[in-house]
């Protein structure tokens, strides 16, 4: 080494830290390491939105009901359809959504029939009202109907005992009709996961209060409240702890003794990394500290005593990349969700881009 050389770490400008995981064994680290919590509760169908299903769930009951009509029109039996030219039928009564025609439909009658009117017992296709000629209570219907169009046959959505939702689904509001549909009142869901986070700083200023030299607003926290309320999650706002030893391990001990996950902003780059690792090491362990990733690079994962943590940059774009990245489809796997990872798309790119190689940009 000359005496112009001077001894340097690896940094987010090198092309390639050895030191970095890959950003998929990274992620499959994580997903590995986590299990869903056990805990469920049951809750009304209406409190259940955006919930995640605790068991799968099963219908009891056909639907539809029973085999009713598709359309408005006319009830009759197969026979009675014409192989050529018309016929003639008598319309005998009437059956209604909700109220069934109550005799039997010989052959050359009719029964007038609503949508989601039941059948009566005999007919078969339903001839739309308006493929029909009526005059007084005689119809003329033509070639135009087939054996059982226009029927919708009991069970025919959904079979008794089918299973209609399966555990780890998060419910959508068409998973609240669909349960309403079937006359589930109630439903097993896990517990909400519990979140305690907060931001390293000795610059950091929470909203509200006065800057000085030097100092800038958090903005972190309040990024993160919103992802991990948009994402369902119960969490914990410890606030901006000091760059300081005993005040981040007090922060790190008691935000693992209530919550699933700790997650911290800001202190975990180079000149900092020391100091909070020490912390963790001492009351966890560090599983990562390093993925190959722009923005993001120092990204931390391990556990603080039984809590998973997350240490994320400081900066506030590098927080909401490795949040999206790591931490929400972590949070969700823990919830139990099994769609826990995000949808990733190919798309043709209209400019050029340049990267370093090594790494995720």
């Amino acid at each position: 080494m000359s005496k112009t050389d001077i001894t340097i770490d690896p940094s987010c400008m090198d092309d390639f830290d050895p030191n970095s995981l890959a950003v998929d064994t990274a992620m499959a680290r994580i997903l590995s390491a986590l299990q869903p919590v056990t805990e469920s509760e049951a809750v009304p169908i209406r409190q259940a939105l955006g919930r995640v299903l605790a068991n799968d769930v099963h219908s009891d009951i056909n639907v539809p009901g029973g085999t009713n009509s598709a359309m408005d029109g006319y009830a009759i039996t197969a026979s009675d359809l014409p192989a050529s030219g018309t016929r003639e039928l008598v319309v005998i009564g009437t059956a209604w959504a909700g109220r069934p025609f109550g005799g039997a439909v010989a052959p050359g009658q009719a029964v007038r029939i609503m949508t989601r009117g039941i059948l009566p017992p005999g007919t078969d296709p339903i001839v739309i009202q308006d493929r029909v000629e009526r005059h007084g209570d005689r119809i003329r219907i033509g070639v135009d109907t087939k054996p059982g169009e226009n029927v919708r046959r009991a069970g025919e959505d959904i079979a008794a005992g089918t299973r209609v939702l399966q555990s780890g689904t998060r419910l959508t509001p068409a998973d609240i009709g669909l349960l309403a549909s079937l006359g589930i009142g109630a439903i097993d869901i896990k517990r909400r996961i519990r979140v305690a986070f907060f931001s390293t700083g000795d610059e950091l200023r929470s909203v509200g209060e006065s800057l000085g030299p030097g100092d800038v607003y958090d903005s972190n926290r309040y990024t993160l409240h919103g992802m991990l309320t948009r994402l369902g999650a119960e969490f914990i706002d410890l606030g901006v702890v000091r760059d300081e030893c005993s005040a981040l391990e007090a922060a790190f001990v008691q935000a693992a003794a209530g919550a699933d996950v700790v997650i911290t902003t800001g202190g975990v780059s180079v000149g900092e990394a020391d100091f909070v690792k020490e912390i963790l090491l001492k009351t966890g362990q560090v599983e990562f500290w390093k993925v190959a990733m722009k923005p993001g690079r120092p990204l931390a994962f391990g556990r603080v005593r039984n809590t998973w943590f997350f240490g994320l940059p400081g900066n506030p774009v590098s927080v909401m990349v490795t949040f999206y990245e790591f931490v929400q489809p972590a949070l969700r796997r823990l919830m139990g969700e099994n769609q826990h990872t995000a949808l990733h798309l190919k798309v043709p790119c209209v400019s050029r881009l340049k990267k370093r190689p090594g790494r995720m940009e």
